[in-house]
């Protein structure tokens, strides 16, 4: 892949690279830290993409993969505090924008593996593409999404 079609294909995917990254974390300087492990990551594959799957599918797959192994190493250093000044000035005060903040939220609790999935679902990828995404049988994926459903519910 000559380095125009990696920009070129950047431009096209950055919305989907850039909601994995939000998924991984609301700071503004980690996702931009995600987005650039990214782009290395998938510039180091781009000469082993072989087309079995669809351009897409396998930028969703590296972007997945990597902020799932950057979250499991981060959870191995010690956890540090970023100084707050105890005021947000971009708080939205809509009910829409509460409710989605809740559903965020909840969802940042879910394990690695079922944010992924429920990522990948609010973007409405079809459960075969999830399954091709993450490495699990369609009907896993339907399973699984039924499950994380329930425990989206029970949480307070």
């Amino acid at each position: 892949m000559t380095e125009r079609e990696f920009e070129k294909m950047v431009r096209e995917h950055r919305g989907e690279i850039y909601t994995v990254c939000y998924m991984f974390s609301t700071d503004k300087d980690e996702v931009a830290d995600l987005f650039q492990e990214i782009l290395i990551n998938l510039w180091k594959g781009s000469g082993t993409f072989r087309g079995e799957s669809g351009l897409g599918t396998w930028i969703w797959k590296v972007s997945l993969n990597t902020c799932i192994s950057l979250d499991r190493s981060s959870r191995r250093r010690p956890h540090t505090e970023p100084l707050s000044m105890d005021i947000d000035l971009f708080e939205d005060t809509d009910e829409s924008a509460k409710q989605i903040g809740t559903l965020r939220n909840r969802i940042s609790k879910l394990g690695t593996f079922d944010r992924a999935i429920v990522l990948l679902w609010l973007e409405n990828l079809s459960y075969e593409e999830i399954g091709q995404i993450v490495g699990i049988s369609t009907k896993n994926v339907s399973v699984r999404l039924v499950r994380i459903k329930e425990q989206l519910k029970k949480m307070k």
